[in-house]
């Protein structure tokens, strides 16, 4: 591709429209949205409450088809489910049913793999994540954090070339939430799997990634913004917020958002 980047995924004028519950109309969620994710890149999305951040992710999951537009994975048009991506919810998905390593096994299970051999492999990732002694533990037996360890090494088990992530870690306190975000970050740079993550925390956003996406507030959000994140790696989450261009990249972001997160607010408080 004579030195081509390949793009893992992108979103080619995408828009999403709904049907209003009154049936009196259709609502449009984004509007002709582009957005592209090369392999091996990490990029976050931020903007305002209710401008279709995550509509974009499930899109990008085919768990949505957009009204118009197309999804292209790897340079090939997305019929269906995405099943190249691994997706990470922001609420809990771990079945409570079943202990932490029977949930880590449990999607190379569903794709055929023998249950010991996929055991063995569920224990080598709860060793990955910090989790190596609480594999027989229940959801209902872990902390907020250790839960959300779990849900990651469920998603990372089935090397997936496309991680797709929805504010996963929102619910924690700031110290896990920091912890979390600084394993990501090394799980992620040892393999440089494409990542799409959401999130309202700027600071999250910046500290993670390599580009970060501003989009306007609905309805018909589109993006407004595209940043180039260029503070060195590795990263610690924690102490890259004091250099100087994470302030200043801040700043510029901060001033292309400001604007959209208080039309969001107006918008929610009048329609309240």
């Amino acid at each position: 591709m004579d030195g081509a980047v390949m793009q893992a995924f992108s979103l080619i004028d995408v828009t999403c429209a709904f049907a209003t519950p009154n049936g009196g109309g259709s609502y449009v969620a984004t509007s002709q949205v582009n957005l592209d994710v090369a392999q091996g890149e990490f990029v976050s999305v931020v903007g305002p409450t209710g401008c279709g951040k995550s509509t974009l992710l499930n899109v990008a999951a085919g768990l949505l088809a957009p009204t118009a537009g197309r999804v292209e994975v790897f340079g090939q048009a997305l019929q269906g489910l995405n099943r190249r991506a691994g997706y990470m919810f922001q609420g809990d998905s771990l079945m409570p049913w079943k202990s932490a390593l029977d949930n880590v096994a449990a999607g190379l299970v569903f794709r055929g793999v023998a249950a010991q051999d996929a055991a063995r492999q569920a224990q080598g990732w709860l060793k990955r994540v910090g989790l190596g002694g609480f594999g027989d533990r229940y959801p209902h037996q872990m902390s907020g954090g250790m839960r959300k360890r779990v849900m990651l090494a469920q998603m990372l088990i089935l090397e997936p070339d496309i991680v797709l992530m929805d504010e996963p870690f929102s619910a924690l306190d700031v110290q896990t939430r920091q912890l979390m975000e600084n394993e990501v970050l090394e799980l992620w740079s040892a393999k440089r799997r494409a990542v799409l993550f959401i999130t309202h925390d700027l600071d999250e956003a910046i500290a993670m990634s390599d580009r970060v996406l501003v989009m306007s507030a609905g309805p018909a959000a589109h993006l407004i913004g595209d940043f180039a994140i260029d503070l060195p790696r590795p990263r610690d989450v924690i102490e890259i917020r004091a250099h100087p261009r994470f302030i200043e990249l801040h700043r510029t972001i901060w001033d292309a958002l400001r604007d959209e997160v208080l039309k969001g607010y107006a918008r929610q408080m009048e329609a309240h």
